[in-house]
């Protein structure tokens, strides 16, 4: 298991060196839209690549984040577009109703930013949380500032993982769980934090 672990993380930073900056963009590029490309396949990897001497690890993260918003923001526009008709279309199927839809509108209109940030630092949700922020058209200066900064904390915290740990290559899998951890409960502090602000401002 150890040996094809290695093998398979040989085979990816062998190919991320070889795409260069650019497929490193066009892979967070396609993170960030529905494609089911996980980050961890091309940031682990260039920070390796980084530790090697390959690539240089600030650049990479800078273009992974970029490459990250940029497809955020690519499908932030399409579902603003065109997302509330096809949801409309096709939602019946999916006993999604109007009014559910315009739930989701009102929610990401008084709750967007913090939605936004905390949904791109959990897997799983990364890919799919521009898509009800388009739809309600959240205020598009709060997604940009929102997305780039959490899409910064996931896409360095990957890259440093690589690159620090580049050399033991067998605990990536097991400090990729403490990565993910760690997240879930920055996100859950956060939010508990943010209910608590607004349970005061509303008092007041």
């Amino acid at each position: 298991m150890h040996s094809l672990l290695d093998y398979t993380i040989q085979i990816l930073v062998s190919f991320i060196h070889q795409i260069g900056y650019f497929g490193i963009f066009v892979g967070m590029f396609l993170e960030s839209t529905l494609v089911p490309l996980p980050s961890e396949l091309i940031m682990i990897p260039a920070g390796i690549a980084a530790a090697q001497g390959t690539m240089n690890i600030y650049v990479a993260v800078l273009v992974g984040i970029i490459g990250n918003v940029a497809g955020a923001v690519f499908t932030y526009y399409l579902a603003a577009s065109i997302g509330r008709n096809i949801l409309l279309k096709i939602g019946k199927y999916f006993f999604v109703k109007e009014s559910t839809i315009e739930k989701i509108e009102i929610f990401f209109q008084n709750h967007g930013p913090i939605s936004v940030f905390i949904g791109r630092l959990l897997p799983g949700f990364r890919h799919f949380i521009s898509i009800p922020a388009g739809v309600a058209k959240m205020d598009l200066k709060s997604f940009y500032f929102y997305t780039s900064l959490g899409s910064t904390i996931w896409t360095a915290a990957l890259a440093g993982l690589g690159f620090f740990i580049g050399a033991n290559r067998d605990l990536i899998t097991a400090n990729l769980h403490k990565i993910i951890i760690a997240c879930a409960i920055f996100c859950a502090a956060t939010l508990i934090s943010y209910a608590l602000y607004k349970k005061t401002k509303n008092k007041n």
